[in-house]
This record gives structure tokens, C-alpha cells and sequence, in this order.
């Protein structure tokens, strides 16, 4: 058998989430069938994690099995032509040792988040971005942020059906970016972490938006994660504008990609 890594960007919009379930189409169960149409039989695609309904990726990872010794240009060229009615792109594909996987090899994750701050209403971009009409203080959000650096007991950030053994990660970092457009001003809030909780980057987010508006303190972020209380995060951020960014690898694979 031959391993292959793909990286792969979508739009989550019409799918529900990335895991394959019997009754509606979601990223794997696409890319599945469309191997299905290339091999005439069925593989098995890993990810390198989950998405929700709705959650967009720029370069998810994923891993496959195949026993032709396929060229990586083949197997792209192949998988985007049967993907080609779906909202899913195979941006790049490579071979793999036989130990690596696309989730357990994972060294680091990084996931952004896109607020859209305008009076107006989104039209073009209603399903990429959180809009919001009310303007968010950067500078009370970073402070905020740096209390959740390190590692924690994350349960106020964790969805009340995480499967996790454990509540605890290590966030690496947590950064803002904004830029003024014609018609709105765009916010990015960057997370990196080696593992993720499940809703974990949308409560956060959901949170620090509590502190940019002004409605809560900049240290009551700390209160609310030392308090392990799921009651007391702020509202779940909506998933349209969250972004599965990067993964990184030891071998570096798609790193020029």
C-alpha cells in the first residue's frame, strides 16, 4: 500500500462538518465517494481532525491508503474533477511514509476567525464571516487573550459533548489582526495550539467579542477560566467564521504549499 497526504481546502457551508454520517453529506463522505468514482472502490480517508457544520478550512490535512503507485499530480487532477460540483479543492497532494498520520503526527494547529464589523448587512460574504454591527476594542482583546496563553483546564471553553479524556491544552498563541475595507473593517483572531477542544475556538472567540464590546472586563476573562464553569463563557461565535488555517508536521510536508 501507498500513503498519500492531501491538503484540502473547502467551504462548509452545505455540509454537515467534516466526519462521514449515513444520512448527510459532509467533507469526508464527499471525498470518499469521489475516490470511490477515481479507483471504482471504496478507501478510507483520515483528517486531521473535525470541523463543525458550517466551518471553513484552508488547508485541512487528511491521509489515504492506495494500492496503485499513483503520481501525486494524478490522484489532484483525478479527486478535483470529481469534486469539481462540490465546494471542495484538493490544493496539493503528496506521498507519505507509511507512519505518518494526518492526526496523531500533527506538531501544531493553527485556526482563525473572521469578524466582519459593518452597520450593513452581509450579502457576498454572509457565510465567511461573523458579523457584527458593533465596533470591538482590540487592545481590551489582546489584553484579555493573554490570560488564556499556556496550559490550562479549559471546561469553560469546552462544549458540554466534547469527547475529550481531558479538559486540559496548551494554547501557544492567540493573535489580532485587522484592516480597514471599503466597506467594512475586518478582524482576524489567530489560535495555535497542538490539539484543540471541541467548540473551543468559537468560545473563545464568543468570550474575548464580550470584552471587545465592552460588556465584560478584560480580567474577567480569567475569572471565567479559572472558574471551570461552562455556564460562564460568553455566547458560541457562530461557525461561518471559523477557518481550520494550518497544520504543521515534523517532515514539513506542504510547507511550500
Amino acid at each position: 500500500m501507498n500513503r498519500y497526504a492531501l491538503k484540502i481546502e473547502y467551504d462548509g457551508t452545505a455540509y454537515h462538518g467534516w466526519q462521514k454520517q449515513l444520512e448527510c453529506k459532509t467533507i469526508q463522505g464527499e471525498i470518499e465517494l469521489a475516490f470511490s468514482k477515481f479507483l471504482g472502490h471504496s478507501v478510507n480517508v483520515s483528517g486531521s481532525g473535525r470541523t463543525d457544520t458550517g466551518v471553513h478550512a484552508l488547508g485541512q490535512i487528511a491521509h489515504v491508503d492506495l494500492e496503485k503507485n499513483w503520481l501525486p499530480e494524478e490522484i489532484q487532477g483525478a479527486m478535483n474533477f470529481f469534486l469539481k460540483k462540490t465546494t471542495i479543492s484538493i490544493l496539493a497532494v503528496c506521498i507519505v511514509d507509511e507512519n505518518f498520520h494526518s492526526r496523531f503526527s500533527a506538531k501544531s494547529r493553527i485556526y482563525e476567525y473572521k469578524l466582519m464589523i459593518r452597520r450593513a448587512p452581509l450579502t457576498l460574504q454572509k457565510n465567511r464571516f461573523w458579523h457584527l454591527n458593533r465596533p470591538q476594542d482590540l487592545d481590551r482583546m489582546e489584553v484579555a487573550a493573554k490570560h488564556l496563553i499556556g496550559t490550562h483546564d479549559f471546561t469553560t471553553f469546552r462544549s458540554s459533548i466534547c469527547q475529550a479524556n481531558s479538559p486540559v491544552r496548551t494554547i501557544d498563541s492567540i493573535s489580532f489582526k485587522e484592516k480597514n475595507l471599503p466597506n467594512g473593517r475586518l478582524v482576524v483572531i489567530e489560535c495555535k495550539a497542538k490539539s484543540f477542544l471541541h467548540n473551543q475556538v468559537r468560545s473563545i472567540v464568543g468570550s474575548l467579542e464580550k470584552v471587545g464590546s465592552h460588556k465584560w472586563k478584560p480580567e474577567y476573562i480569567k475569572f471565567i477560566l479559572e472558574s471551570a464553569d461552562r455556564k460562564k463563557c460568553g455566547s458560541l461565535a457562530p461557525p461561518q467564521g471559523l477557518y481550520l488555517k494550518n497544520i504543521t508536521y515534523e517532515n514539513g510536508i506542504f510547507t511550500k504549499n
